[in-house]
This record gives structure tokens, C-alpha cells and sequence, in this order.
């Protein structure tokens, strides 16, 4: 068995990283565009003051602090 150099070690160790950026991007694409459309679903449903699962997704929409988010703040998100 032959051993490889810290060099060769470090560069597939840092194409292999860069493969699973690549692979694992398509895939948090995705599941931010599935938990959206879940979440706008929960606010046209629910009644404010909405779950912490929602406060939060819309503290992150809105860049306000959760204490913040008023109900008007969330019609605003609905559009």
C-alpha cells in the first residue's frame, strides 16, 4: 500500500470538499424553496402570534428580531 504525501492528501481532501459543496447547494436550494412554500401556507392559516418555527423563518425573512414582528409585518411578507 503506498502512502500518499500530506500534498496529494490535503488537495483530494479539498476537491472532494469542493464536489460536495457543489452536490449539497442543488440540495438546500431546494429544501429552502419546499420550507417557503410550507411556511407561507402556515401564515395565510394561522392566526398571529404564530408557532416559533414560523417566528423565526420570518425574523430571517424580515431581518427583525422576533420580538419585533407585528401581524402587519407578516400580511407585508404574503405580499
Amino acid at each position: 500500500m503506498a502512502s500518499v504525501s500530506r500534498k496529494q492528501f490535503r488537495s483530494r481532501r479539498s476537491s472532494d470538499a469542493q464536489a460536495t459543496r457543489l452536490v449539497n447547494r442543488g440540495r438546500k436550494l431546494k429544501e429552502r424553496a419546499r420550507r417557503d412554500a410550507r411556511l407561507v401556507r402556515l401564515l395565510q392559516t394561522a392566526p398571529f402570534p404564530y408557532t416559533s418555527t414560523v417566528m423565526a423563518w420570518l425574523s430571517h425573512k424580515l431581518g427583525k428580531p422576533v420580538s419585533r414582528i407585528t401581524a402587519e409585518d407578516a400580511r407585508h411578507v404574503l405580499g
